[in-house]
């Protein structure tokens, strides 16, 4: 017989699960976010042990984040068909066997090649968990809720990653930096096994795989073209004949995307207006985060001459601040404010952030040239995070709330890439004229820099108009604003 206390009983055992299983998710995220952040802190080291060029450099982050962006969608669908426990355990395991590999990288090519793997890896865990969290959590105030507790953990794990990176990079070596993910991959595979109820896909479908691959090619070709383009000069044969080949590619995804039974990225839902403002807005302020991270460290480290761990423990307050706004604040935002302002003004500090570094000089001090900076960015980047991904969703229906994260995280990541490739070619222009007309090495590095910064800068305040002009509120955001159009 069913008694009252049962019921009661067995609602707040549903309501732990999801709590439980939300936990387990957001160890796979940390496991990500980890690398993700420790491996920038390490790549001076790695650029002078394996003699990478300045810009071929970013291929260490660009093989990651290509792959990251090419899969994650697919990564969604195969969650979709196959039951996301067991793709996300598989992810899991891609991803710690890559760590692996690039922990025993000796090579240039042996390392881009394993990160590449990594992204793979990446995708599938990333896209599995935001699937499983916004299924799992349907109510606008517990996503947020659980918005805000993921998020949290992406910050924390770029706190903790600043700081290990530069422990294991100052006492040990770079190689340590992806070896440090094999106990956390094992102890997210046993918690997965023991903890993630085990769900059985649909069965059946269709995989896009020709879209995964035909846009991950083409993003490929244009970095490639781009990294290269300052050696190979703009305007050769091979430069535009691999960002043809690039534009090419894209148009093919396009017409598959339009095509396919199933598409990876159906372009129907770019006809929701906050879909598309928000993966236009992701997209540039991506191209400027991920340049951050990259040229800040070198500036830290070629032109301020830090060690490892003082890089760590520079990016330690931008990265705790984002860690405090992700646990509770920014959700409490987006609940009292909506998203769109939390969004613009949080991406106008971190612009401001990125201007602050566009001069920041080569005798720079800390507290007056890199804490200011660090702080705007980790307050804008804090504030903004959230209310950007609560906004890719807010148009679309519940059933498709998955695709919707994937596609903006997809926007996200290619973002990074082309926005890093470009920055980063765009900086070791600056620094090879400012060389060619015999000025000071640490000065030209400085102003190659300073460039990029400013260029950054230019996209974060392009995405923070963007984002304040063109996004509408949805109902979750104002009953009022909305109640007109019920009518």
């Amino acid at each position: 017989m069913t008694t009252p206390e049962s019921v009661s009983s067995s609602a707040r055992s549903v309501h732990d699960n999801r709590w439980v299983a939300l936990a387990v998710l957001c160890m796979g995220a940390l496991m990500i976010v980890l690398d993700t952040t420790i491996v920038n802190v390490a790549l001076p080291s790695i650029r002078t042990d394996l003699k990478f060029t300045e810009t071929s450099l970013a291929w260490v982050v660009n093989a990651y984040l290509l792959t990251f962006g090419g899969f994650l969608l697919l990564g969604g669908r195969l969650g979709d068909l196959f039951g996301h426990r067991r793709v996300f355990l598989i992810g899991i395991a891609i991803f710690t066997l890559a760590s692996l590999a690039c922990g025993m990288a000796g090579s240039q090519v042996f390392l881009v090649a394993a990160r590449g793997v990594q992204g793979l890896g990446g995708a599938v865990v990333t896209a599995v968990a935001l699937s499983l969290i916004m299924n799992l959590f349907t109510e606008p105030a517990d996503r947020a809720k659980a918005m805000g507790v993921y998020s949290f953990v992406c910050a924390g794990g770029g706190s903790v990653g600043v700081l290990l990176g530069g422990l294991l990079t100052d006492t040990l070596n770079w190689h340590w930096i992806f070896l440090v993910n094999i106990p956390l991959g094992v102890i997210v595979l046993a918690a997965t096994l023991k903890l993630l109820p085990a769900a059985p896909g649909q069965g059946e479908g269709h995989l896009d795989v020709a879209g995964s691959v035909t846009v991950t090619a083409s993003l490929m070709l244009a970095v490639y073209a781009i990294v290269n383009g300052n050696e190979a000069g703009w305007t050769s044969l091979r430069t535009l004949g691999l960002l043809g080949a690039a534009a090419a590619l894209l148009a093919a995804f396009l017409w598959i995307e339009s095509r396919v039974r199933a598409p990876l990225m159906p372009l129907s839902l770019f006809r929701l207006r906050n879909v598309a403002v928000a993966n236009v807005v992701g997209v540039l302020w991506a191209a400027a985060m991920f340049a951050w991270f990259f040229l800040s460290a070198l500036y830290m480290q070629l032109v301020l001459h830090y060690t490892p761990m003082q890089v760590g423990l520079a990016f330690l307050p931008a990265n705790l601040i984002m860690a405090a706004f992700s646990l509770g604040l920014s959700a409490k935002l987006v609940m009292r404010f909506g998203t769109r302002w939390p969004l613009a003004f949080g991406l106008a500090l971190a612009t401001v952030g990125l201007l602050l570094f566009a001069r920041a000089p080569v005798n720079g001090e800390f507290l007056r040239d890199v804490l200011p900076g660090m702080l705007l960015l980790g307050l804008g980047a804090g504030i903004a995070f959230n209310p950007m991904l609560l906004a890719a969703m807010s148009d679309v229906a519940p059933s498709e709330s998955g695709l919707a994260s994937g596609v903006v995280n997809t926007a996200f990541m290619m973002g990074g890439a082309l926005g890093l490739a470009i920055l980063a070619s765009l900086a070791a222009s600056r620094t090879s004229g400012a060389l060619a007309g015999g000025g000071d090495p640490l000065a030209a590095l400085a102003s190659g820099y300073h460039i990029a910064f400013l260029v950054g800068a230019v996209f974060g305040f392009s995405a923070a108009l963007l984002g304040g002009l063109l996004l509408r509120a949805p109902a979750q955001d104002t009953a009022q604003e909305t109640a007109p159009a019920l009518h």
